[in-house]
């Protein structure tokens, strides 16, 4: 006979998952309190909604959204390459290549991402000639995020100890072997969850593109705002449109954490 798991309130001490049902149980009470909070607050709020207004700029609020995915894809991938590359080089044994990795993420991390777009579009984008603003901001994020990006892959390449890499040169692994065999598997599982914060942040700093007036989400939102006078009505879907391109980097590092999981 089938037995029916029960629902269990802890998670067990050894580690293992709980049942799917526990865990169903568990999101529907939280999503249940959260939604009283909130419809408590909202009702006590003496605001004249005016849905009607802001839904006759959906397509704008569309329009909006895709700009940020394909900004946000765009930089992803481009800060994926500069971070693999400063994080190497911060490594290096040459001392130009090791200072100047210093040099870019000290000053990169040290500065707010505000001040670093304004710079690169009016002073150094203009003195090159580049009036593209779009391409300006997906450079300049991926910029921003490369330095946060290969301090994390920098950190986990030198969480490997030692020993692992003198036996990886003891049975004759070249340094690319060693990399790619020995180190890369380890340090993809132990980076995946900031790796992930990262990739979340850089989605949600794009909003920031609307200083330059990238027609992006951010912009397009604060444009409907201003048309309708409807503030509310205007950024609640901001905000879940950010949510909808956050949660599924979230779930997905999560399943990639469970699959490349090794016991040691």
């Amino acid at each position: 006979m089938s037995t029916v798991k029960s629902v269990t309130w802890f998670a067990p001490e050894d580690g293992s998952d709980v049942s799917l049902i526990s865990r169903v149980v568990a999101c529907a009470i939280i999503c249940f309190l959260l939604s009283l909070l909130f419809w408590f607050a909202f009702s006590r709020l003496q605001y004249g909604w005016n849905w009607g207004a802001v839904w006759q700029y959906r397509q704008k609020f569309m329009q909006g959204w895709l700009v940020t995915v394909v900004i946000s894809a765009a930089a992803l991938s481009l800060s994926l390459l500069i971070s693999v590359f400063f994080a190497c080089a911060r490594r290096s044994r040459l001392l130009l290549l090791r200072y100047l990795a210093i040099l870019y993420v000290e000053g990169v991390r040290g500065t707010p991402l505000l001040v670093q777009i304004l710079v690169f579009f009016y002073v150094v984008a203009d003195a090159f000639g580049v009036s593209n603003r779009y391409a300006v901001g997906i450079i300049t994020l991926a910029l921003f995020a490369g330095a946060y990006l290969s301090e994390i892959i920098r950190a986990g390449i030198e969480s490997i100890s030692e020993s692992q890499l003198e036996s990886a040169r003891a049975i004759g692994l070249t340094r690319f072997q060693t990399y790619r065999f020995v180190i890369l598997p380890q340090v993809v599982r132990r980076i995946l969850p900031p790796l992930a914060g990262q990739f979340a942040s850089l989605i949600k700093d794009s909003s920031l593109l609307s200083i330059i007036a990238v027609s992006e989400f951010t912009l397009n939102a604060q444009e409907v705002n201003s048309y309708t006078f409807s503030t509310l009505e205007s950024y609640l879907p901001l905000a879940v449109g950010y949510l909808l391109l956050t949660l599924p980097i979230s779930l997905f590092s999560r399943y990639l954490e469970q699959k490349y999981h090794y016991a040691t």
